[in-house]
């Protein structure tokens, strides 16, 4: 995927870092970061912190990111529980109660983690801290650690 923002912003320019702009001046929320892959260009903008897409929608949000690698891990995991708790039920009513505190229970653990896990497959795919502000947002909240020379 080409850099939508290749050739519109100022990479002079500084100010847009220090009042917390994403590229060509859109104004980014507190708790949005932008990594960038310096070899391809590719730009990426997601939020830190709990998603309530994957709470309510899972794992919707993985598909339209294209985030192929962690769909197809939540997928395998909701699928080895389901059948498990399919194998070990046998009342029809007490599997109903079952299957939806499961559901519960995997949108609270989807919703926790999946951020956390959208970036650090894509730092392990080369892409870094586009900006001072993402790198401050990713390492505070323990997504990014410095990588040590």
């Amino acid at each position: 995927m080409q850099d939508p923002f290749k050739g519109f912003n100022d990479d002079d320019d500084d100010q847009n870092n220090q009042n917390g702009d994403g590229p060509q001046g859109l104004p980014l929320p507190p708790n949005y970061a932008t990594v960038v892959n310096p070899e391809t260009g590719n730009m990426r903008i997601a939020k830190v912190g709990f998603s309530w897409t994957m709470f309510f929608f899972s794992p919707l949000p993985s598909i339209f990111r294209a985030d192929w690698y962690n769909f197809l891990c939540i997928v395998g995991v909701e699928l080895g529980a389901f059948m498990l708790l399919s194998m070990t039920t046998t009342a029809s009513q007490f599997a109903v109660i079952i299957n939806s505190s499961f559901t519960l229970f995997f949108g609270l653990v989807w919703g926790s983690l999946y951020n956390l896990m959208y970036f650090k497959h894509l730092f392990n795919r080369g892409f870094r801290p586009a900006d001072a502000r993402s790198r401050d947002l990713l390492t505070r909240t323990h997504y990014w650690s410095q990588p040590k020379e």
